[in-house]
């Protein structure tokens, strides 16, 4: 019996991640590179563990860079871009669906609490999570499965009573190692990775409905 659901934020709520990657590519545009989204998609869904595009532009360039003065400028490129965004097809729907059946939603994500809070806010999202679980309150992010297991223990939910939704590839990882469903929607910057161990594949929220979900 599913409990509850756990929904990534990122790419997955409101398309950020179209915006920060587009950020990123004209800086390094800028400096006459190209950044593939191939390479880029490596840290969607976590941090720049794997994959930093700040030393990639470094040793391509050659040059040392004020990071602390790009990625000021990063962000507001990145609020320029997202001035007119909302929730993604069928995140309003499915909430309300949720809400409706008494089943309780969290976030699960690899960003921090300063970052999404404010955004839930503005798109009057809010209410419909019982928690926020993000990289302020474990010590691993996706794809370590620490997050979506805070989650699910914050709503009182076993690995194997709870729904993922996730946009990444490190999203899907991270749901697999907790032991958890996992509906993929993947987007933009996304969707050209190989999802396999997916419990569904989507290409759009909008697509679906919780009581399809919950179907035996």
């Amino acid at each position: 019996m599913i409990r509850a659901l756990l929904f990534d934020f990122d790419g997955l709520i409101i398309d950020t991640e179209s915006a920060i990657y587009q950020a990123w590519r004209e800086l390094y545009e800028d400096h006459g590179h190209p950044l593939p989204i191939e390479r880029w998609s490596q840290c969607v869904g976590t941090d720049f563990g794997a994959y930093n595009p700040k030393t990639d532009l470094e040793m391509l360039t050659g040059k040392d860079f004020d990071w602390h003065l790009e990625v000021a400028m990063r962000e507001r490129r990145v609020n320029e871009l997202l001035a007119t965004f909302d929730a993604l097809p069928g995140v309003r729907e499915l909430l309300g669906e949720a809400a409706s059946a008494g089943m309780p939603c969290s976030i699960a994500s690899s960003s921090p609490l300063s970052w999404i809070e404010p955004w839930l806010e503005k798109m009057k999202l809010r209410p419909y999570f019982a928690n926020v679980s993000c990289r302020d309150f474990v010590e691993k992010i996706k794809p370590a499965p620490d997050l979506f297991l805070h989650a699910a223990n914050k709503l009182g939910a076993a690995p194997d009573e709870v729904i993922v939704f996730e946009d990444s590839l490190n999203g899907l990882r991270a749901a697999r190692a907790a032991g958890m469903k996992c509906v993929v929607v993947p987007g933009p910057t996304t969707q050209h990775l190989d999802f396999e161990g997916a419990w569904r594949m989507l290409g759009s929220l909008a697509s679906t409905s919780l009581a399809q979900l919950l179907q035996p």
